[in-house]
Formats: structure tokens, C-alpha cells, sequence
């Protein structure tokens, strides 16, 4: 019974809404441990110089929960939980940078780039995979086609 849920849930969701949950869930966890367990700060300091940690968690989840909500939304309509997913990533990168820049973390650069490729790189790629790509026709089906 669980088994059959989950394809019916696949097929609705498709590639780019399996995805979306995904990185929605994750980022909403992420966030909640900040709430739960703050880190420690070492390379926040332009963020945490505006406010507590715990406060940016709520970027976290709620970037997540839009991300997660987007999922079950028709392909073209999901751009904003893609947009959404960027938001966290991004402003954490350019925290880190910050505090290479500014000689607080020395880190806080190999940080950054983490965040660009393995967050910021995968989910602007992708934003940009089609829902289902469709193979080229054989070689012989296209000239019996152009006749």
C-alpha cells in the first residue's frame, strides 16, 4: 500500500517536484536546528551583527516550506520555489565572503564556495531540467518521416 502511495505521489510531483520536496524538506530541518541547536557562528558575523542566529532560521524555513509548497505546483509555476531554495544558500555565501574579505574568517572563502556549487549551482541547474525530455526519433523513423 505504502509502495503504490509513493509512485501515485512521484507521478503527480514528477522529476522537478520530487526535487523541490526534497530540498524544501532539507532546508525546513536545516533552519528547525538552528532554532533547536544554534551552531556556532564563526564566519555569520555580517548576519548575526543584524540579528540573533536563531532569527535567520526562519530564512531557512521558510524558504524551505515555499520550496516544499512549490512541489505540487504545475511545472512553470514552480519557478518560485526554485527562486525560493536560492534565497538561503545565497545570502550565507555572501556572509562567508564578507567575513574572508573582512579577515574575520579565513574559512570562511572554501565555505562560500561549497555554498555557490553544492546549493546554488545544483538548484539553478535544476530549475533549468525539463519535466520530461523526449529522446530524438531513430534514424529511420525521421527519413521515412521527411519522405
Amino acid at each position: 500500500m505504502g509502495c503504490r502511495a509513493a509512485r501515485r505521489l512521484y507521478k503527480h510531483l514528477g522529476r522537478r517536484g520530487v526535487f523541490l520536496l526534497i530540498l524544501g524538506v532539507g532546508k525546513t530541518c536545516w533552519g528547525i536546528s538552528f532554532l533547536v541547536d544554534p551552531p556556532p557562528t564563526d564566519g555569520l558575523q555580517l548576519l548575526t551583527s543584524l540579528c540573533d542566529i536563531r532569527h535567520w532560521s526562519w530564512l531557512w524555513i521558510i524558504a524551505g516550506l515555499v520550496t516544499l509548497g512549490s512541489a505540487f505546483l504545475r511545472v512553470g509555476r514552480d519557478q518560485v520555489g526554485f527562486v525560493a531554495a536560492l534565497i538561503p544558500p545565497s545570502v550565507w555565501a555572501i556572509a562567508y565572503l564578507a567575513a574572508v574579505i573582512s579577515g574575520d574568517y579565513s574559512r570562511g572563502g572554501f565555505v562560500a564556495i561549497w555554498y555557490l556549487t553544492s546549493h546554488v549551482g545544483v538548484i539553478m541547474w535544476a530549475a533549468t531540467v525539463p519535466e520530461y525530455s523526449v529522446p530524438p526519433a531513430p534514424r529511420r523513423a525521421q527519413k521515412a518521416e521527411g519522405g
